[in-house]
């Protein structure tokens, strides 16, 4: 860490600590050949259990390495991104995904110890495995990193990518143990001889087919994703490297806000601009939530979920800010478009709370559950219970310190780091449909 004093026209002096710039030891180094093979799985439908939704699906190049929704569609869905519809006849979806699809910038860091909105995975030795997780003693060893292990779950969920049981044998595995979904899947990917192959060669503990497992595809996925979202190129890197004229006067004085007045770097702190810790924002729920087998209504309760403490209701783990322009809608539901509505919220989350117009959620329409998307939402004793917690002190901004303030996170999207390393392929092993 290094301090500076920034000192702009009609901008108040703050002494403030930024972090050091990311370098080429902040980061795990992947093989390039398990990167070009992460690549294809990345973006082949064939680790899904109707194989028709691929990891890109929600988290494309596109839009962020995100989906551009408030709340994601996935199996079931048709189309990319914003313009996703949620699908018609008996393969329509029955339940938007609970929460916002998370950005992936920099999760190839060596200091990302939790990931998951809720942090039901974390680094920790508790099950032996290496990570906590909701496989707990039932996940597979040998992953080369949190990214990894990471990649393992959307595979079993019903609603992101395994589909209904009655559909396919991976959606019926997953009423068996978690664990029994990985073995499926990894059979689907080594019977495909171009992707035996490819393994073969990007793997030194893969001689022939049969020794292709989850664990293989999922370092392969983590490989491909710590690559390919890898920032540290912005306006911000490159200040912070010591080319201190590459922030605009706005971006500046935006910079002094943040890490002074506005007090955002108390949890976006650090290189990744994270704590990595969970706070609660008072932000309005809606949707299904990421409900508990008991929850007598649909709500979300965040960390209490993953933890089962009550001081942990309705906090959320903080995001690093990496890029955070091009990854709205903002927050773990997608409640607001912009990221000034984001802004203003932090500001003034009880105000915000109480003036929030579900206008503001960026949802396809979906008829057969519009009934369920504002439940929760309308429901005067959840709200509050919601708006009784907070973590954020109220402060005040002048209209044109939060145009600074919005200008200063601008300057943390990348340059050529953003135009992708490897890209999209145009076809996969398997012969699916690659998302465009």
């Amino acid at each position: 860490m290094f301090s500076i004093l920034v000192t702009l026209a009609g901008v108040p002096a703050y002494g403030t600590s930024l972090p050091a710039p990311l370098q080429e030891e902040d980061f795990i180094t992947f093989d390039a050949g398990q990167a070009a093979l992460g690549q294809l799985l990345f973006f082949d439908p064939i680790l899904s259990g109707n194989q028709n939704i691929a990891c890109a699906t929600c988290h494309h190049p596109k839009h962020g390495s995100s989906d551009g929704l408030s709340l994601g569609i996935g199996e079931g869905g048709e189309g990319l991104g914003p313009m996703r519809l949620p699908g018609q006849g008996e393969s329509r979806i029955i339940k938007r995904i609970p929460r916002n699809s998370p950005a992936l910038w920099n999760l190839g860091a060596r200091d990302v110890q939790v990931l998951f909105h809720d942090g039901r995975l974390s680094v920790s030795d508790i099950y032996g495995t290496g990570f906590d997780s909701p496989a707990q003693e039932w996940l597979p060893s040998g992953l080369n990193s949190i990214l990894a292990a990471q990649a393992l779950f959307p595979m079993t969920s019903q609603f992101e990518m395994a589909g209904d049981p009655k559909e396919n044998e991976v959606a019926g595995a997953t009423y068996d143990r978690i664990d029994a979904v990985w073995p499926i899947l990894a059979k689907r990917v080594r019977i495909i001889p171009d992707y035996a192959d490819r393994f073969i060669s990007a793997f030194d503990n893969v001689d022939e087919p049969l020794d292709i497992n989850i664990t293989h595809i999922a370092n392969a996925l983590a490989a491909f994703e710590a690559t390919e979202f890898r920032s540290n190129d912005s306006a911000f890197d490159a200040f912070l490297s010591g080319h201190h004229d590459a922030l605009t006067a706005d971006q500046s004085a935006g910079m002094t806000l943040f890490y002074g007045k506005a007090r955002c770097s108390t949890c976006h702190s650090g290189s990744l601009l994270t704590d990595q810790k969970f706070h609660a924002l008072m932000l309005p729920h809606f949707g299904p939530g990421k409900t508990r087998q008991w929850d007598p209504i649909l709500r979300d309760v965040g960390r209490m979920g993953a933890s089962d403490r009550l001081e942990d209701a309705y906090r959320f783990r903080t995001p690093g800010l990496r890029n955070v322009a091009l990854t709205g809608p903002y927050g773990h539901n997608g409640a607001y478009p912009t990221l000034e509505a984001m802004v203003r919220h932090h500001l003034d989350p009880v105000a915000a709370f109480h003036a929030w117009d579900p206008e503001e959620a960026k949802l396809p329409e979906v008829p057969w559950l519009a009934s369920a998307d504002f439940q929760a939402f309308d429901d005067a004793r959840e709200r509050e219970r919601l708006s009784a917690r907070t973590d954020l002190e109220s402060q005040t901004l002048t209209d044109q310190e939060i145009t600074q303030l919005v200008a200063f996170l601008h300057a943390l999207t990348g340059t050529n780091s953003i135009k992708g390393r490897l890209g999209v392929p145009d076809s996969v092993p398997s012969g699916l449909e690659v998302p465009q």
